[in-house]
Parts: structure tokens; C-alpha cells; sequence
């Protein structure tokens, strides 16, 4: 079941890459379809009026993180649930032995306990549980970024499309951290719920919370989640200073459908510095995921396809737009591209 749910997940990660990989080729030959593409992709200051037709509002942009939120929330607190009351119970003493055998780089010291395949699986399972916190933080700063820095244009809008490609992605994007053993959390907590309704809230077994084995997630997680974690907070940090630039362009403005250049943090040197800072949170997943999970791989590179897309868009926006508009920028990677 849970190579199946992980086979589907695949597919279409690589179903959405392909239409935008395509129209990333220059070639003249396939500029309907690059035309086409780019029709989904373009909202905002780039979206033509013509185009209302097929359009939503750019500020329903706040539906992708309430959405993204419940469900990284749901399966964050699912996943964790499942490895507390799944582990075998440890001693204290025996805690620390094994945070001192770990940081020594010794591995024998639970043999009693588990075997080797069960240390595999319940570490696979406390990187899913680290990497949705790290989507929390993610998709909780973007919720709060929309509510409260984001100066949405009042005729800003984005393509049906694009919004219910958006609507995917945050859907997509929590399972594909954890869908490796998503099925397993599934029926535990159908168990649990099935316990609960024969056995009503009284009659369930109350226990003491043991925050040593509650945090043992956190504990066994190897050198390079934490690696990732730092990538991750390096992109979030400068995304979130990027965003609110662009939100304060729109500060104390009586039209407020007028733009101006950014400028400051990564904007000196590309246009869609947070885009560029979207990939950099998303490349913190990869590594923090030990860069060997195809999924998460596959969800990267549509991430980059997808903005690098938007990117080359909104930077022939800015030059068309503004004749004094730094011609040393470019639209997304530096010195690249």
C-alpha cells in the first residue's frame, strides 16, 4: 500500500514537471504550448486583463497556507503520535546511554531492543517527523506573511489554473515528506479512533506523557537533517525579508496598482529573489531528507521548474516595465540566469 501511495505521488510530481520543462526549451517550434504554460503561471503584475476571464482574486493565495497548514498539522501530529506510542519503552539511564553511544558514533547499544531494520524504519520515520516541522514553520510563515505583510493590488489576480495548481501543491507536498510510511500512520490512527468509539473517552488508558521518548524523534536525527535545516532557515530568513519588501512597495500608496523596483537583500542581484529562496527552503528537504528520497527529489525539481518559469516571466515584466531598471539583475539564479 504505501509503495503504491508513494508510485502515485511520483507520477504526479513528474506529470507536473513535464509541460513546464518543455516550455522552458527555447525553441520557436513549441511557442503555442510555451504560450499555453505560461497562461497558468503568470498572476499579479504580470497577468494581462484580457485574462480575467479564467481568474481568481491573487489574494485567495492565503487558501494554499490555511490549507497547507491543517494538513502538515494533521499529519505532523499523526506521525508523531505513531512513533511515541509505537517505540519500545527506554529507560532514562538507558537514554542517555544511547545519546552518548550516538554522539561517539556507537550504534550497538539498543541490539536488545530492535533490530537493525526496525532502527532503519523508525529513523526514516523521525526525519518525515522533522522535515513536517520544518513545512510548519514554512507554510505558518507564509500564513502570517499574507495576512499581514503581503499589500495585494486590488486588480491583482492569478489563472484558475494556477490556483488549483497551488491548491496541489500544498496538498502534494506534506504527504511527499512522510508518504513513505503514510499508510502505517493511517491505520494506527483508524485503530485509535476505532478503540475510542467501542470504548468511549473514560474507558481509555490514560498514561503519563515520557517526554524523553517523545522528543527521541528529535534525538536520533543524523548530521545532515541538521544540515538541511540550516539550508531550510537560510532560504526562510531571506524569503521573509524579500516578501516584505515587496509588501512595504505598497505602503502608505493611494493607487495602489502602481508598482516600483524592489531593491535590498537578494533583489541586488535577481528579480524573484524569493523565488530563489523558495528553492533553497526546498533544497534544505532534500538534504535534510539525506538527498535519497526520489520523491522528494521529484518535488524539488518542480518547485525549480515552476519558478524558474515565473521568474524569466516577471523579468521581462520589470525590464519592459521600467526603462531605469538594473540591468546587472538577473531573473533568478546569479550570474546563471
Amino acid at each position: 500500500m504505501e509503495l503504491g501511495l508513494v508510485t502515485l505521488l511520483r507520477a504526479a510530481w513528474v506529470a507536473a514537471i513535464l509541460p513546464v520543462v518543455i516550455a522552458l526549451i527555447p525553441s520557436s517550434k513549441i511557442s503555442f504550448f510555451q504560450k499555453f504554460v505560461l497562461g497558468f503561471a503568470k498572476r499579479g503584475k504580470i497577468m494581462q486583463s484580457s485574462s480575467n476571464k479564467l481568474s481568481v482574486p491573487q489574494k485567495l493565495f492565503i487558501h494554499f497556507y490555511i490549507l497547507a497548514f491543517v494538513w502538515t498539522t494533521l499529519l505532523l501530529v499523526a506521525t508523531w503520535l505513531y512513533d511515541y506510542c509505537t517505540m519500545p519503552k527506554i529507560t532514562e539511564p538507558l537514554l542517555f546511554s544511547s545519546i552518548a553511544s550516538h554522539l561517539t558514533g556507537g550504534s550497538r547499544i539498543f541490539s536488545s531492543h530492535s533490530s537493525h531494520t526496525s532502527k532503519e524504519h523508525r529513523s526514516r520515520i523521525a526525519v518525515s517527523i522533522f522535515l513536517l516541522l520544518l513545512m510548519e514553520a514554512q507554510v505558518l510563515r507564509r500564513l502570517f506573511e499574507s495576512i499581514y505583510v503581503f499589500k495585494y493590488s486590488p486588480s491583482a489576480r492569478m489563472h484558475i489554473l494556477g490556483y488549483l495548481t497551488g491548491l496541489f501543491f500544498y496538498t502534494a507536498v506534506p504527504i511527499s515528506l512522510c508518504c513513505n510510511h503514510a499508510t502505517e500512520v493511517y491505520k494506527f490512527g483508524l485503530s485509535l479512533i476505532q478503540e475510542f468509539i467501542v470504548k468511549g473517552k473514560d474507558r481509555m488508558l490514560a498514561t503519563e506523557v515520557d517526554w524523553w521518548r517523545f522528543l527521541n524523534p528529535l534525538i536520533q536525527l543524523q548530521w545532515y537533517s541538521w544540515i538541511g535545516a540550516a539550508i531550510f532557515f537560510w532560504g526562510w530568513i531571506h524569503q521573509h525579508r524579500c516578501h516584505a519588501i515587496l509588501g512595504s512597495l505598497r505602503e502608505n500608496r493611494k493607487d495602489n496598482d502602481e508598482y516600483a523596483v524592489p531593491y535590498g537583500d537578494w533583489f541586488q542581484y535577481v528579480s524573484s529573489p524569493h523565488y530563489l529562496a523558495e528553492i533553497v527552503v526546498y533544497a534544505g528537504f532534500v538534504v535534510a531528507s539525506g538527498c535519497s528520497d526520489l520523491t522528494i527529489w521529484l518535488l524539488w525539481g518542480f518547485t525549480v521548474a515552476n519558478l524558474v518559469l515565473a521568474a524569466a516571466e516577471t523579468h521581462r515584466w520589470y525590464l519592459h516595465k521600467f526603462d531605469n531598471y538594473p540591468r546587472n539583475r538577473f531573473a533568478i539564479f546569479p550570474y546563471v540566469y
